[in-house]
Order: structure tokens, then C-alpha cells, then sequence
């Protein structure tokens, strides 16, 4: 019978890499006994580590072990989102905060859900809580379906896609902060 320092020993190193649209690199390594044991795998990275811009440090990456390759670990996103102490901060007393939840396909049919966080000025009625989300599910669903989701993603990361959001809405209510709570590939 194996020890647990021999099991430790006889396991296999992987370098992970991030994928393309995150560059590409190598971003760490993985033991793991087999090569089908390291595919599937979830390894949660900081933002602002694989782009080196710190106004990133508030957003987390999932990133999935799809391929292994010898010694390398291939990885596709799952999932992006901001931190929930990020989150937390951005709500304050006399604001309103409106959360959307919105399950979509892009350019290519790949389905993705996009949760978003509008906050609010001040304190905002029903009806131009319910006018916000409703704009904000068009817009997105019409904008996610003209790009890949690739390109969704370099949008949400260079926040033109936020900028473009709070255009369509700034008319409805003061907009004090949109963001993009969480992706989910």
C-alpha cells in the first residue's frame, strides 16, 4: 500500500496556461496522478494578474482545464465576476441597487448567463427599477448577439460594454455605478 508521501511523489506536474483572449501564458502548474484527472479542473485566478492592470484586482476568473498536452494544461474561461467584497461596497444607504439575471446566447449560439448591478443615486420607485432591467435585458441581448463571446469579453474587460449599458439607461434614473457582477460561459 502507498503512503501519502509516495501518492505525493508519483504525481504529474502540469504548466497551466490562460487562454488566448487572456493571453496565453502560463499562469501556473497542477499536480495531478493521470492527465484525465487534471481535465475539468477549476482554477480561480485574479484579473489583474493576467492583464497586469490593477484596476482589475476586484475581478476573478474561472478558468477550466479543457486539454492536456504532455506536460501542458490548456484552460477555456467558465466563469468571470467581481469580488463579493467589491460588491458589498459599491451599495450604500439612500441608493438603490437593481440586479439583472439574464440567460443569452452570442453571435456564434453559445450560451452564457450575465448577471449585472445597477446602482443608483438615490433611491429609486418600482416602475424605473422594473424600466431599468427591462432596457438593460434588450441591450444586452442584442449586443451579445452581435458579437462572439470572445469579443463579449473583451468588451466587459475593457468596460466599453459598461459604458455602452449606461448610455441606454442614464436617461431612466441617475446612474451612480454599473457593473458586470458575474459571466457564466
Amino acid at each position: 500500500m502507498e503512503t501519502k508521501v509516495e501518492k505525493w511523489k508519483n504525481k504529474k506536474w502540469f504548466n497551466i496556461y490562460a487562454p488566448k483572449i487572456l493571453g496565453g501564458e502560463v499562469i501556473g502548474e497542477m499536480p495531478a496522478n493521470t492527465d484525465k484527472d487534471g481535465i475539468g479542473r477549476v482554477i480561480k485566478v485574479s484579473l489583474s494578474w493576467l492583464t497586469k492592470n490593477p484596476s482589475h484586482s476586484f475581478m476573478t476568473v474561472g478558468l477550466r482545464v479543457s486539454s492536456i498536452d504532455g506536460n501542458s494544461a490548456q484552460t477555456n474561461l467558465n466563469y468571470l465576476e467581481q469580488t463579493y467584497s467589491y460588491i458589498h461596497s459599491l451599495v450604500r444607504r439612500y441608493n438603490s441597487a437593481i440586479y439583472t439575471v439574464d440567460s443569452l446566447k452570442d453571435k456564434e449560439g453559445k450560451a452564457l448567463t450575465l448577471k449585472l448591478l445597477v446602482v443608483t443615486r438615490n433611491k429609486t420607485a418600482s416602475p424605473k427599477k422594473t424600466a431599468i432591467r427591462k432596457s438593460l435585458s434588450e441591450f444586452s441581448r442584442g449586443y451579445i448577439a452581435s458579437k462572439s463571446s470572445d469579443e463579449f469579453i473583451k468588451s466587459v474587460i475593457d468596460g466599453s460594454f459598461q459604458m455602452d449599458a449606461i448610455g441606454k439607461i442614464k436617461n431612466i434614473a441617475p446612474i451612480s455605478k454599473l457593473e458586470v457582477k458575474k459571466i457564466e460561459l
